[in-house]
């Protein structure tokens, strides 16, 4: 099995939930608007014997006509014709803005990877499409209703024998949360409720979680069953240590 970070780079986000690069050389948190948070957005791509799989999508970036996440993939050989599964922790911008493409001429919108199945909550994506949320795009996500290329996942279950998923509800109201198995290992990605070794290792409630107390208690199971199982974890928006 092999892990690839995509970084898109480092992001500052406040209340207005705009994400603003980050120049970790040259920029100064305390020059942000106050209560700021610096994060890394960060999909992964995991090979496996059977599938190309990508965990989230990142912000959707485009530069000259093509997506970031599309270079990102090029950089290590990949297109985006090569991924066949693509989970979804949940659909908030920062991670499903790359998940689609916009048709320039006609102004509508498909699934930015033709080969894939996308994996998603059935009710993370009705909370996405019919609740008035900033954090979510709706209007881009219409796509993934009635589409015969997403897989809409019920609270438990495995996925082709080898992906674990499981509703975790912590950080949105359906997010869910993946185990990938494979040669005895055990890589888990926890979208934001595991989105910082740090945060793994120290017990906080935080403020933009939608149930601050599930997501904290979570982190702490996960921490210890990581530890007693050898779980590689993906940190989605960490900015030093992608993968522990």
């Amino acid at each position: 099995m092999k892990i690839i970070p995509l970084s898109e780079g480092a992001f500052t986000i406040d209340q207005t939930k705009v994400f603003v690069p980050f120049d970790i050389a040259k920029d100064k948190l305390q020059e942000r608007p106050r209560g700021s948070l610096l994060v890394e957005i960060q999909p992964f791509l995991v090979v496996t014997q059977n599938d190309v799989i990508l965990l989230d999508t990142g912000l959707g970036f485009m530069s000259n006509g093509v997506m970031q996440l599309h270079e990102n993939l090029a950089l290590y050989g990949f297109s985006t014709n090569d991924i066949t599964k693509v989970l979804m922790s949940h659909l908030h911008r920062d991670h499903s803005g790359g998940l689609t493409l916009e048709d320039p001429y006609h102004h509508t919108w498909h699934l930015g990877f033709s080969n894939a199945t996308v994996y998603v909550h059935h009710k993370e994506l009705d909370f996405a499409l019919y609740t008035q949320n900033a954090s979510y795009d709706s209007e881009r996500l219409k796509i993934l209703a009635h589409n015969d290329k997403v897989v809409l996942l019920n609270d438990e279950g495995i996925i082709d024998g080898y992906i674990h998923h499981q509703f975790s509800g912590g950080h949105s109201p359906f997010h869910q949360v993946f185990w990938i198995h494979e040669d005895k290992k055990i890589v888990f990605f926890g979208g934001d409720e595991a989105p910082q070794l740090h945060q793994m290792k120290t017990k906080f409630v935080t403020k933009y979680d939608h149930d601050g107390k599930r997501a904290m208690e979570l982190r702490q199971q996960w921490w210890n069953q990581a530890n007693n199982q050898n779980w590689r974890i993906l940190f989605y928006h960490d900015i030093g240590t992608p993968i522990g």
